[in-house]
């Protein structure tokens, strides 16, 4: 592995095989997701971000900022090896290795990054923050301003999304790495935070639609399940 090493907490079984390092949130779900949805042998394992695993000093050699996901690909560019942080820059690297969801021609491709780009900059910090303060944060402010600033951020969002899937199947012109990285932020909304009533959720039906078209794929449905409890 050149430099790298694996996290001592987390041995790999095959030290050639793809190492995953995540929880089943969002963000860590984008990339189990992925890697299922491209058929790629890889292992998995559990950083327990309650207990707090991800600070361990060896897990921010390869995560400086203490976060998940991450992952060490032993097989590389150039067949170097290579541990890499941020779920988008994951999609993005997992797609360029593959050659799959993930366009090469230059106009397509960066049409795809920028949607990329609208989920890690409004999406995931949008909804996140919503969901810190419709779960975590209930019984420690009176202050109702937070929640209503986010829950409307939310609602704008999601009817960015609708506007987009008139007259599509996908956020894109064909299934991508751009679905995979947004569909676990609205699933997040009514499977984790159980705020569908909050958010006037069914507003959004081309969304909903599209959320449940991708549930059903079985990359999505073993995706979603790696590195739960």
């Amino acid at each position: 592995m050149a430099t790298l090493k694996f996290p001592s907490r987390w041995p790999p079984s095959d030290p050639d095989r793809i190492q995953l390092y995540s929880m089943n949130t969002a963000n860590g779900q984008k990339v189990s997701i992925c890697l299922e949805e491209m058929g790629l042998e890889y292992e998995a394992h559990r950083v327990d971000f309650w207990k707090g695993e991800q600070h361990d000093a060896d897990y921010l050699l390869i995560n400086p900022n203490g976060k998940i996901p991450s992952l060490i690909d032993p097989q590389g560019p150039e067949n170097k090896a290579i541990a890499l942080m941020e779920s988008i820059v994951i999609l993005i690297y997992l797609a360029d290795k593959t050659g799959t969801l993930l366009p090469t021609e230059a106009v397509q491709r960066f049409e795809h990054l920028q949607w990329l780009a609208f989920q890690a900059a409004h999406i995931g910090p949008m909804f996140g923050q919503f969901g810190h303060f419709y779960i975590y944060a209930k019984d420690k402010t009176s202050d109702a301003y937070a929640l209503e600033r986010y829950s409307n951020e939310t609602r704008r969002l999601l009817q960015v999304l609708e506007d987009r899937l008139e007259g599509r199947q996908y956020i894109m012109d064909e299934f991508s790495i751009v679905d995979i990285a947004i569909q676990p932020w609205v699933l997040r909304l009514t499977d984790f935070y159980h705020a569908a009533d909050q958010l006037n959720i069914s507003d959004f039906e081309r969304v909903l639609n599209w959320q449940n078209r991708l549930a059903a794929r079985s990359g999505f449905k073993k995706g979603k399940e790696v590195c739960g409890a």
